[in-house]
């Protein structure tokens, strides 16, 4: 297909059933590409035996779609630094690490602030940003914010973790979170997220696995 034919691909996250995904070409897990056709349902209740597919175990084992009270508050907060801002929704943090393990002098557990931009270089944290899976974070400098990035649009299933989104796949029917990416982020396949249809961390504390993806 050419450029100028290619269609965008779009996830319709199905009401307490899977993600329906159309058009998507680029599908992988850590062993490499998965193949594609024009739709996949792709698991998203955590019991599928044929994952990253669906197959139906969710009506039998009565998965909710629903987002659950207790979940974090959908709210961007901004640290301003003297050379960069950086904006953070803890509400679609997926809790991959990218940002605690890469630069842990700026993004600080258990200390308040958490984010201290002040701590390194305007490069060292831009780079960092550019790992976070989820679109949590973004940065701007001299009014500019920064939140996306460029590439073809794709989905990675995570070891033991979320389907991550790049590229931008179009979500329908969908509410974004104040101030989250279009263009990446992740979504629950463990079943569990409090946030559904964003991962929220929850495959780290239920130990959800994975062993064939």
């Amino acid at each position: 297909m050419s450029e100028q034919t290619k269609v965008r691909p779009n996830i319709t996250p199905s009401p307490d059933g899977p993600y329906l995904v159309k058009n998507l070409e680029k599908f992988a897990n850590q062993n490499g590409p998965i193949e594609t056709r024009s739709t996949l349902a792709l698991c998203r209740c955590g019991g599928s035996a044929n994952k990253p597919f669906c197959d139906g175990t969710h009506a039998k084992i009565g998965f909710s779609s629903a987002k659950l009270e207790g979940r974090v508050e959908d709210k961007l907060e901004n640290y301003e630094g003297e050379q960069i801002t950086i904006h953070d929704n803890r509400g679609i943090c997926a809790h991959a690490g990218r940002c605690t393990d890469g630069l842990p002098s700026v993004f600080r557990l258990k200390q308040e602030p958490w984010i201290d931009p002040n701590t390194a270089g305007s490069e060292e944290i831009i780079a960092v940003i550019g790992k976070c899976p989820s679109g949590a974070l973004s940065y701007s400098i001299d009014g500019v914010e920064h939140r996306d990035r460029e590439g073809e649009p794709a989905i990675f299933v995570a070891p033991n973790g979320p389907y991550v989104v790049s590229g931008g796949p179009e979500l329908l029917e969908t509410p974004r979170g104040e101030g989250a990416s279009t263009e990446h982020f992740t979504l629950c396949r463990c079943g569990g997220s409090k946030n559904k249809p964003f991962c929220d961390g929850t495959h780290w504390h239920i130990q959800f696995k994975d062993d064939k993806n």
